[in-house]
């Protein structure tokens, strides 16, 4: 443990105070949650470990998929740490550096043909920003697909199919429509009926779906059908672009060349919260006539610029690209054969694309049970939002051989506590 790490961990502020300010301030849901996983204070991070206020530090498999190049990177702490002590947030008035070095450092990484790009901070608002540029650009209906997640301000929200999510909210935008991922004759059906007006938006895998991998061959064949029928197509990388599935993108992977990408979660390096809509010139003309059409106070902040420069050259330096093919071609193998051995008549399949790696159980109560045990071997994973029954694994790429069997190890022994744990349990309980 590094000297700040150690430092932070001294100094506790004490679990059962925060929680009852969690209560009070935030959320009581959010609390209750808390007390299943032991009330733990998370207070420090460094590469792939997460520290808590009682001493313990867990193995960060979690995080929703932003930490690519683990927690505090330094090549991210150095780029951000000076513009923060130089010029943290601009006047949105003046030409700024760093926004146009972040732009040219992430467009240089891109899937070709995308040469503009629009930053904001969240997920959301990324998702946001291309939904106006379809409109902008004449195409008014959206679909989306079954147990895709696109975030949760009204906009994507319309996006996202998840009946829980939605129905407090309605009504959401209008003339949107859903079809099955991998049902290429529903999408047909959808974009035929409305020629020229249909904004269709994919992720290349269905992260919070349950990590649902395409079947071969259909996302060209969603944009050849797209440009068919005259639509527009986004692509949501939020979770899967910079390096998560083993390529830069899921477009290079499957070979898709969307009007407009999308990329967050690991763009700020994990240091900050930045996302991106990367788009085509044509596509971005209305963008482009009039700078104030779409605008955000902290949208392309000097700071949060200097934590995408820095994300993207600790990917490049690190080799964090190939590193997350070859270690999701090392643990997915081991982690079916954990399964195998120990839980197999639990758990309906595992699978994965690169560091994207579900395990789908039997129930939604079984995914919610391992998370708890993992919790108790020390490894921290994610539920999916949409797929709840499906268990998460978003490692950093620098695990190194250790880390790597601490995690099968801690798995081995969390899927035998849940098979034992059950087998105590009385009949019907």
């Amino acid at each position: 443990m590094t000297a700040q790490a150690e430092s932070a961990t001294r100094s506790d502020d004490g679990e059962a105070e925060i929680l009852d300010l969690y209560r009070k301030h935030l959320s009581k849901g959010r609390a209750t949650v808390a007390d299943l996983f032991g009330g733990h204070m998370e207070i420090a991070s460094e590469g792939s470990w997460v520290h808590t206020s009682d001493g313990e530090r867990l193995l960060n498999c979690g995080g929703y998929g932003v930490l690519i190049m683990g927690a505090r990177h330094p090549r991210v702490l150095r780029e951000v740490q000076r513009q923060l002590d130089t010029h943290p947030v601009a006047t949105r008035i003046l030409l700024e550096p760093a926004v146009a070095r972040a732009a040219e450092a992430l467009l240089a990484v891109a899937p070709a043909g995308l040469d503009r790009v629009h930053f904001s901070l969240s997920g959301a608002e990324a998702v946001e920003t291309a939904l106006k540029l379809a409109r902008a650009n004449g195409r008014r209906r959206l679909v989306s697909m079954s147990q895709g997640y696109h975030g949760k301000t009204l906009g994507a929200l319309s996006a996202t199919a998840k009946e829980v999510y939605q129905a407090p909210f309605r009504p959401l935008l209008p003339n949107v429509s859903h079809v099955p991922f991998g049902d290429l004759e529903a999408l047909e059906k959808e974009l035929a009926a409305y020629p020229g007006e249909v904004c269709v938006i994919v992720e290349p895998v269905q992260g919070e779906g349950g990590v649902i991998l395409p079947p071969t061959g259909y996302l060209p064949a969603v944009e050849r059908l797209v440009r068919r029928y005259e639509g527009f197509l986004i692509l949501d990388e939020i979770q899967s672009g910079l390096g998560r599935l083993g390529a830069w993108w899921g477009a290079d992977l499957y070979g898709v060349t969307p009007h407009v990408l999308l990329t967050g979660k690991a763009l700020g390096g994990g240091v900050v919260p930045v996302s991106a809509a990367l788009a085509d010139a044509r596509t971005f003309r209305p963008f482009d006539k009039d700078p104030f059409i779409h605008t955000g106070t902290f949208s392309g902040a000097p700071l949060l610029m200097a934590g995408v420069q820095g994300a993207i050259a600790a990917i490049q330096e690190d080799g964090l690209v190939q590193r997350a093919k070859v270690l999701g071609e090392r643990l997915l193998p081991d982690i079916e054969r954990i399964v195998r051995e120990n839980c197999q008549e639990l758990v309906v399949d595992v699978r994965g694309q690169g560091l994207l790696i579900g395990m789908e159980f039997a129930d939604a109560g079984l995914a919610g049970e391992l998370l708890l045990e993992l919790f108790n071997n020390g490894v921290v994973a994610n539920h999916s939002m949409t797929g709840s029954s499906v268990v998460r694994f978003t490692p950093p790429a620098l695990l190194g051989d250790a880390e790597v069997e601490f995690l099968l190890d801690s798995l081995d022994r969390a899927t035998r506590d849940l098979v034992d744990r059950r087998a105590r349990m009385p009949e019907g309980g």
